[in-house]
């Protein structure tokens, strides 16, 4: 594994040689090279090439053959790693300032992977705002490991759907009436548009609709 990491910096150096190195294309490599203690400078960086499709300009056909070529990183690993980092920009900007990574020790700064996680207990509809607060102190404060986290945040998820399943079959019933009602007004326009029924009918189907919506209001 060593052998392979010392070659990857090899090929990554060997590729900044040739280029400007105040150009974003060099910045990107150097902190592929310097991964492990500044992902939130990479993260930044892939995510200047992946919005401005900037691979395109440097002879890559798509952002994946750049991320395995350029700069030896699986799509997975890229993807989470633009995730992550968007994240930190929109919810936790202050983390991510220069500032603040300065001063932050490089064991200081979790994990993209961490990141990942919390990014997912964020979202996660089945938790509240004091679960997220919760975990962002096990990222952030006490540097617990990702895996750790990840399993917690599956175990509250769990036990959540379990303790309230009426409150989850409501939500999904209520979720397939909409998706009926939606087909039930394509279904109408075009019956309109095309005359293939009589207005009565198409009355009725107004009706219908009406009482759907008011079911799940």
């Amino acid at each position: 594994m060593k052998e392979l990491r010392t070659k990857s910096m090899e090929t990554i150096e060997e590729k900044m040689k040739d280029l400007d190195a105040g150009s974003l294309r060099y910045h990107v490599l150097e902190s592929a090279k310097n991964f492990k203690s500044s992902w939130i400078e990479l993260g930044r960086a892939l995510y200047s090439v992946w919005k401005d499709k900037l691979y395109k300009d440097w002879d890559y056909a798509s952002f994946e053959i750049y991320n395995a070529r350029e700069i030896g990183i699986r799509k997975q690993t890229a993807m989470k790693l633009l995730r992550s980092y968007y994240f930190l920009e929109k919810e936790e900007p202050g983390l991510i300032k220069q500032e603040y990574l300065a001063s932050a020790q490089a064991t200081g700064v979790p994990s993209f992977e961490s990141v990942d996680v919390l990014r997912l207990a964020k979202n996660n509809k089945a938790l509240e705002a004091r679960d997220y607060e919760n975990f962002k102190k096990d990222v952030f404060e006490k540097g617990r490991d990702y895996r750790e986290v990840k399993k917690d945040l599956a175990s509250l998820i769990r036990s959540r759907q379990e303790v309230e399943p009426q409150e989850a079959q409501r939500r999904k019933r209520a979720s397939t009436v909409r998706r009926f009602i939606g087909t039930l007004k394509s279904i109408k326009q075009e019956m309109e548009l095309l005359k293939l029924l009589p207005a009565p009918l198409i009355k009725d189907v107004n009706s219908l609709i009406t009482k759907l919506e008011a079911e799940i209001a």
